[in-house]
Order: C-alpha cells, then structure tokens, then sequence
C-alpha cells in the first residue's frame, strides 16, 4: 500500500474518532472552512475551526487547526520523502491498476455486489450471532477505556456511553441488507471515480496541496459509506457547540456538546496555547515528547531508542 493510501486510512480513521467523540462544530454553512485566523481567538473558536474544516472535508485546514505550525510545516517538508522512501513493485503497480479499474469501470456496482451477494447470504444465516458479536465488542471497547491511562475519568465516561449508544445501533443495523450494501458500494465506486487516481505512479507524483485535496475526497466518500448504514456524521458534526469553561493564562478548559447515535452528550477538555494558537492539551504533550525525543536521537545518533519513548510511525 503506497504512503498516501495509508495517510488517507489515518486521516478517515482521525475524522471517525473525532466525530465519534463529539469534538467540536456548531451549525454553520456546511461547506465552509473556518479562516484560519478564527483558530487564534478563543479555545472554543478552535474547536469549532477544526471541526468546521472536517465538515467542509477539509484536511488541510483541519490540520492547520489541530497541529503547531511547526509540525505542519515539517509535515509538508518531508512530503515528497515520505511519499517516495517505500519502493514499489511492477506487481504493486497491477494490483493498484487492477483495483481502481475494477472500482470505477463501467457497471463497477453491478459487478461488485455480485461478488459480495454470496458472501452477503453466508451472514444472513448465521444473523442469530451477530448480536452477540456486537456485545463481545461492546464489552472489549468498555474494557479497553477502562485501562486507558490517558484517559481521564470523565473522558472514561463519555467514551463509555458512545459505545453503548454505537452497540445499540449496530443491534439495529442489518448489515446483510443488500439495500444497503448496494448503497455502501456505489459511494465506494463514486470515491473511486472522484479521486481519479489510476496508478501508484501518480500517487507518488501528487504535492502536498494535491495530497490534502484527495484526502478530502476520500473523507467526503467515507462519510458517504457510513451514511448508507445510517451514520450521519455530518450531522453529528452540525450539532456540536463549544463553550469556554475558564481561561487560565495559556491553559483553557472547553465545554463541548453534541448529537451522536440520536443521544445528546456531553464533554469537557483542555487545551494550551502555543505560538499564539489553542491545541487540544494532550495532543501538545504528545508531539512536544516525539519532538524531544527525536532532538535527542539526532544529538547522539549512536544511542539505541527505547521503545517506550520512540515516537509514533507516520
């Protein structure tokens, strides 16, 4: 897979979490980025900057809004090296091809659903386990947020009640619906046909503001899949509003709320400003760590990292 389809997966699992918790956006024009100046005036006009940017499939802009300049400058350095540094294969070249052919031919959805119409009846015969699936899931999920550590206890808590509220909608959710996978499939082909990519090559060959743009058409088209099985993130990202609690110097505490799954929640974080700008404070710590350690990799070359403080892949 080239550097770019899997910035793209990252960038479409990013907007799902964020969407998924609530972050950030009041009802507004829905195509609209937020200026970036807006970022600067309050914590909450932040919030709803980064949130506005995901709504408009923004990438760039949400960027602007979550990230330091610093690391978004770095970002659009090493965009070329990055995009370039895994070699490909004559056999990655077909695959790609192959793939995006059979996406976006003529009658791509017919054929398609055809291939997955057998696999689609498997599961509908064994419908009786998947709401026991879903509850195994339900219980990981509730599991694993109770040993985050780096979540708070009311982080814990709003986190918990989205996965009850996602579990009871996927008990209400016939994935094996031909209705509906006909239409998850027909936004996949459109994705496909929208992003006009037909090889590995020329995925390589993109620039950053290039890059940015087709993230966003592949953002607009997962929201489109999810929306076929009653997802409407777009609305969900509509409902949110963001208030700021207090402001303490450079640290603010922001009220968020919104309208996920039908069910309104609630939530409050932190943010700090750096250069003038508001970021998530969890964020900043993390990057501000991954940059001391890499100043400390570059000044002793030598030393082998640990691998509790190596920075995240990328």
């Amino acid at each position: 897979m080239s550097v770019m389809l899997k910035r793209t997966a990252l960038l479409l699992a990013l907007a799902a979490a964020v969407a998924a918790c609530g972050k950030k956006e009041e009802a507004t024009t829905p195509a609209t980025p937020a200026p970036a100046a807006a970022a600067t005036a309050t914590p909450d006009a932040t919030v709803l900057a980064a949130v506005r940017a995901l709504r408009g499939n923004d990438i760039n802009a949400f960027l602007n809004a979550a990230m330091p300049a610093a690391e978004v400058a770095r970002i659009k350095a090493d965009w070329t090296k990055k995009m370039t540094e895994d070699p490909i294969t004559d056999e990655d070249r077909k695959k790609f091809a192959d793939q995006m052919g059979k996406l976006t031919a003529p009658g791509a959805e017919e054929k398609l659903f055809a291939e997955a119409e057998p696999q689609l009846k498997k599961l509908d015969a064994q419908a009786a386990q998947i709401p026991m699936m879903i509850a195994m899931g339900q219980g990981f999920l509730q599991s694993a947020i109770q040993q985050n550590q780096d979540l708070t206890d009311e982080q814990k808590k709003q986190s918990a009640a989205m996965v009850d509220a996602a579990a009871k909608w996927a008990q209400g959710v016939k994935f094996t619906d031909p209705a509906l996978t006909k239409a998850a499939i027909a936004a996949v082909s459109k994705t496909a046909r929208d992003l006009n990519l037909k090889s590995l090559d020329e995925v390589r060959a993109l620039n950053y503001d290039q890059g940015m743009l087709k993230a966003g058409i592949a953002l607009a088209g997962f929201k489109q899949v999810a929306g076929a099985y009653g997802l409407k993130i777009d609305q969900w990202l509509d409902s949110v509003k963001a208030e700021t609690v207090s402001t303490t110097g450079d640290a603010a505490k922001v009220k968020v709320t919104y309208t996920a799954f039908d069910q309104p929640f609630t939530a409050e974080g932190d943010l700090v400003k750096v250069d003038g700008k508001w970021y998530g404070k969890q964020a900043i710590e993390k990057w501000q760590k991954e940059q001391a350690t890499e100043a400390a990799a570059a000044a002793n070359p030598q030393a082998k990292p640990d691998a509790a403080q190596a920075p995240a892949n990328k």
